[in-house]
């Protein structure tokens, strides 16, 4: 696939995406802070779910002290129903801990200290990298490498892959949209089972075209 033909996916994308429902972290906020937190609570979750507990902790924690303040039992509870909530309580405590004594309380900025957080790979680094600083970077999930094997952008078996091979064909200036666009792309229409191939607007480039379409 050509380059120009790549450019031209994100930016109908990014015109179809103003009628999509946007259950993103991102659509709630660009704090590093929550984009953290929704990060890890995203790990093995759906994207609903990840959504409305972030909403709720909100209204609870303000900063990583807060985290600490609750019993570790209690903070399960408080993210339940997340995939792996009692892991992810004593991940979050953890990651809390880390930020107040080593970084004076903030999220850092920089990939090789994020990834030293408990619990944050590549997937989150990047989501925070590129979210909430604005920095150059792909954040593949499970979106991002099921669409763009789909439509055929690559051909990859792992995020890692993936990841790699976006940042080669991709102009750096769009690293930071592939995350947000294909995640609702993903949420909407081009669904893990059952695609809505017959609402796609992108349905001309996609690998796909050729099996038939629901009505």
């Amino acid at each position: 696939m050509r380059t120009g033909d790549v450019v031209q996916i994100f930016h109908i994308l990014k015109e179809a995406a103003k009628n999509w429902q946007d259950e993103t972290v991102g659509n709630i906020t660009r704090d590093p802070f929550w984009v953290l937190i929704g990060g890890i609570l995203s790990h093995r979750t759906q994207d609903r779910t990840t959504h409305k507990v972030v909403q709720r902790l909100r209204k609870f924690i303000r900063a990583p002290e807060d985290l600490l303040a609750f019993s570790e039992e209690d903070l399960a509870r408080l993210i339940y129903p997340v995939g792996f909530y009692r892991e992810k309580a004593k991940r979050l405590q953890s990651i809390a801990r880390m930020l107040l004594e080593e970084h004076e309380g903030k999220v850092p900025d920089r990939e090789e200290e994020l990834l030293r957080l408990p619990g944050v790979g590549r997937k989150t680094a990047n989501l925070v990298l590129s979210l909430a600083f604005g920095k150059p970077a792909i954040c593949v999930d499970t979106h991002v490498h099921r669409i763009t094997n789909r439509l055929g952008l690559v051909s990859t078996r792992t995020p890692e892959e993936t990841e790699r091979a976006l940042q080669r064909i991709l102009p750096q200036d769009l690293w930071g949209k592939v995350n947000h666009l294909l995640v609702l792309f993903g949420q909407n229409v081009c669904l893990p089972r059952n695609p809505r191939c017959h609402m796609c607007p992108i349905a001309s480039f996609c690998e796909r075209r050729g099996l038939p379409r629901k009505a």
